[in-house]
């Protein structure tokens, strides 16, 4: 009898043990090998009106133009940056096909949980932690966010090392190159790193130099909440420039790094104007006087932005434009024109950056299309869909 007990014991605990390894099993391939994937189906979608299908003369002008795009999060995700993806906006695939010529990809390395464009707090959770850990970052990424940014450089580098079709730009020669080779019918993607707030800088004014050397020749100096440098946009001070921010800024304009004001309080704008010497990029953005959102600063500042010689990257998404619409983003880089002049607007999608896009990199002619419709002339198309970023880019980067 107690043998036969001991054997149903047995035989029940090797099905609660296969039980628990199936369940631990499900658990992990969810966690680290569904789950990435779905959030990054879920929070960066392709949806809206893109806009009637361009025409024989829209796609004739389209495939003329050097396109560019001041901004995208593509690193954040696991998917290879080079290989075609079903998901999201961006991959070196769907940029060829596109034929995009140059992308600035901007490291994101914080947001706060609850993440708004009214107000957040510098104190509320941290939701790249959650992902890092996710999609397996390395250990040092999970206590240093300049560790996080270093690794979505080193990403982009290994991708670049892995195709022709890819190269990283840090110096000006090296872009002209590239457009050299473009214009002798090369399929060849231009890539340049940028940070997404400088909270990853981890506090450390050294650090400017560490990502310059890794790369970086666009910093973005506030994301969603207020840091170290100063306040956000969408954080609770409003406050302007700090010591420490004044001292970061300084490093950057020594070093030739371009910076960004996307998500900056007014206050730090104005600041940074009276700083630097060099123009500043608002590299995703809309204008308030054509969106009226939390999200686009005045058009006073953004006067000031443009009057300094800054480039003003206009994005895709409602927030930005009022309208998850490809007319809509025509209608805002109309404006943009109209009130801050033709040499000072360009595109800065926030492709991949938790948003809904009406199109991905591959559907940028109907871009093309809706700005045709728009009455905008060639000279125009030519300048906002890249040709001002390339001349921003040829009088900002270094020169080696």
């Amino acid at each position: 009898m107690l043998l036969r007990f001991l054997g149903v014991t047995m035989q029940f605990l090797r099905k609660a043990l296969l039980a628990i390894a199936v369940i631990a099993t499900v658990t992990v391939f969810f966690a680290f090998i569904a789950l990435p994937g779905i959030l990054d189906w879920n929070m960066n979608r392709v949806a809206g009106d893109a806009g009637p299908s361009p025409s024989a003369e829209a796609l004739a002008l389209h495939q003329s133009l050097t396109i560019g795009d001041l901004h995208a999060d593509t690193l954040l995700w696991t998917r290879s940056p080079i290989e075609r993806s079903s998901r999201g906006h961006v991959d070196l695939p769907r940029q060829l096909a596109g034929n995009f010529a140059l992308q600035m990809y901007t490291t994101v390395t914080k947001t706060p949980r609850g993440m708004n464009i009214d107000s957040n707090s510098a104190e509320a959770g941290d939701n790249v932690t959650l992902l890092a850990a996710i999609q397996r970052w390395p250990a040092a990424t999970r206590h240093s966010l300049a560790a996080r940014a270093l690794y979505q450089a080193e990403r982009l580098h290994t991708a670049a090392a892995e195709t022709d079709a890819l190269t990283v730009i840090t110096e000006r020669k090296a872009l002209d190159d590239l457009l050299a080779r473009r214009a002798q019918g090369a399929k060849e993607l231009g890539a340049l790193l940028g940070t997404e707030g400088s909270h990853a800088l981890d506090g450390d004014v050294n650090n400017v130099d560490v990502l310059y050397e890794a790369g970086f020749r666009m910093m973005s100096l506030q994301h969603f909440f207020d840091n170290k440098l100063g306040g956000s946009l969408h954080g609770e001070s409003g406050a302007g420039l700090t010591e420490f921010g004044k001292q970061a800024v300084d490093r950057m304009s020594e070093r030739g790094i371009m910076i960004d004001v996307a998500h900056s309080s007014e206050a730090v704008v104005r600041d940074v104007l009276a700083r630097v010497k060099r123009p500043l990029i608002v590299s995703h953005t809309g204008f308030k006087g054509h969106c009226d959102t939390a999200r686009n600063i005045s058009d006073e500042t953004m006067a000031a932005i443009a009057n300094a010689g800054g480039l003003l990257g206009v994005g895709y998404w409602d927030k930005a434009v009022c309208a998850e619409s490809i007319t809509a983003v025509a209608e805002a880089i109309r404006y943009g024109i109209d009130q801050f002049g033709l040499e000072h607007i360009a595109l800065g999608s926030d492709w991949d950056g938790t948003i809904t896009s009406p199109i991905d990199a591959s559907q940028i002619a109907h871009l093309t299309q809706a700005l045709m419709d728009a009455n905008l002339s060639e000279t125009e198309i030519r300048a906002v869909m890249g040709g001002n970023m390339v001349r921003f880019l040829q009088e900002n980067l270094p020169a080696s």
